[in-house]
């Protein structure tokens, strides 16, 4: 069977790549062995948002006497919270799925491997069959990282996987690892009354983002309960706890259940890439800025690359790997990828961070202002607290902001189109933001 392109993997690159793909008049396969949609849309950012969003309305009923309204004794079903993922789901990847045979796209949900090229093709084995394509994208995406802790094999544990399918809520929780991921963990038990605790071997949570937020949002979770535990190692795992490090030092954290959170690795095994001799760098598969690999027709998109593990960059990195074959001007630009942490509150940053400009030498100025100077943040957010901070170069250009407040996750992406335009200040405050809005503490900031 012969095709234009072949897409191994239906996450959200892949799939973004089929629709792009078909709906260009290229004859298109999709491979994927698992699940339409991949990790994101099955095991990660949908599933785990809507788990968080019913633990935000359980936090807002808990707080609800601070706006005037008596709601006493809320209470929650874990198992209808459960059910609503699940219907979120599956209600999101079937649609994913429609779209992509829209386009006239072929999906095969089963494991394809590379096989090598022959005659200007690159051939493809699935399931028995045999396919010969032109052109080739990789997104098989990435895993979750198990790290070589004594004991760990001895005991059971949750990956956010398992994390996402419990029946029931252990009283305890050591989380290993306080990354974006552990923190949305960590956020979501915590409003349903689970006693956390979070181990980070870092000096601070979230590990590269805006350490003055992070800082922010673990005093907020501090506050709420949560214990962590920073410049701290897990040195071994036992039934009933975790023992952990810190300057010489150990001690017991005692946990009912243990959540693995310390990173993701690119899928680079098993799908044949060594047939093609592709090229890899450091944790994934070395790419252009137009998403092309060492072969002249293969191209490498989303967490294989082991550059930006955001569904959201993936998305983008597929759209500009299909306009190459396509010959339409585009490339990849991560300057002004916007990373979010779906908390309560949201925390949110985009372009260059203080402590990277610091460390790359480069001179920088900071201007921000507290939350609370949007008057719709304080209308909303009784007594809370949050700050917005733009990031400017020497010349005056908008390089990096960071947020840390509701809705942090829909605000980051006003700045990262100005840091994409190469705004200045200047051109920044002649944008009009509606009044009463969040989004004008933007305004209050560029004329601070």
């Amino acid at each position: 069977m012969k095709f234009d392109i072949a897409i191994i993997g239906g996450g959200p690159a892949g799939y973004t790549a089929a629709e792009r793909a078909g709906a260009n008049g290229l004859k298109a396969v999709l491979f994927e062995k698992k699940a339409i949609g991949g990790v994101c849309l099955n095991e990660g950012c949908i599933p785990t948002k809507t788990l968080l969003y019913s633990a935000k309305i359980l936090d807002s009923i808990k707080t609800a006497s601070k706006y005037g309204i008596s709601a006493e004794s809320p209470s929650f079903d874990l198992s209808k919270i459960m059910s609503r993922k699940d219907k979120t789901v599956k209600m999101l990847t079937g649609g994913v799925k429609m779209t992509v045979n829209s386009y006239g796209v072929t999906i095969v949900e089963k494991e394809a491997v590379i096989e090598g090229e022959s005659g200007g093709l690159i051939r493809i084995a699935c399931d028995g069959e045999k396919y010969e394509v032109k052109y080739l994208l990789v997104c098989t995406g990435s895993d979750t990282v198990i790290p070589p802790i004594p004991g760990l094999s001895e005991v059971s544990y949750w990956t956010s996987r398992e994390a996402l399918e419990i029946k029931e809520l252990p009283k305890t929780l050591v989380i290993i690892g306080g990354g974006v991921i552990g923190m949305e963990f960590a956020s979501f038990f915590n409003s349903m009354g689970v006693k956390v605790h979070v181990v980070e071997m870092m000096p601070e949570i979230l590990g590269v983002m805006d350490k003055e937020t992070s800082g922010m949002l673990r005093s907020e979770y501090a506050k709420r309960g949560v214990t962590f535990y920073l410049n701290t190692k897990v040195v071994e795992v036992k039934l009933g706890g975790v023992v952990i490090e810190k300057e010489g030092k150990s001690s017991t954290i005692e946990a009912e259940k243990i959540l693995l959170s310390v990173g993701r690795k690119a899928n680079l095994d098993k799908v044949g890439l060594d047939k093609l001799n592709i090229e890899l760098y450091r944790n994934g598969v070395k790419v252009d800025e137009h998403l092309l690999t060492s072969h002249p027709r293969v191209y490498a998109c989303g967490d294989i690359t082991g550059y930006s593990l955001l569904a959201h960059t993936a998305i983008r990195e597929a759209e500009v790997a299909v306009n190459h074959i396509l010959g339409v001007e585009d490339q990849m630009n991560y300057h002004c990828v916007p990373g979010v942490v779906y908390t309560n509150p949201e925390v949110a940053g985009v372009g260059k961070t203080e402590e990277e400009l610091i460390q790359l030498g480069l001179p920088y100025r900071v201007t921000k202002l507290p939350m609370a100077y949007s008057g719709r943040f304080v209308a909303e957010n009784e007594q809370g607290n949050g700050i917005c901070k733009l990031i400017q170069d020497e010349e005056g250009h908008i390089i990096g902001c960071h947020i840390i407040g509701n809705p942090a996750s829909e605000l980051i992406v006003i700045a990262g189109i100005a840091i994409q335009k190469g705004y200045t200040i200047e051109e920044f405050q002649k944008s009009v933001f509606p009044h009463p809005t969040v989004g004008e503490i933007y305004h209050e900031l560029l004329f601070s």
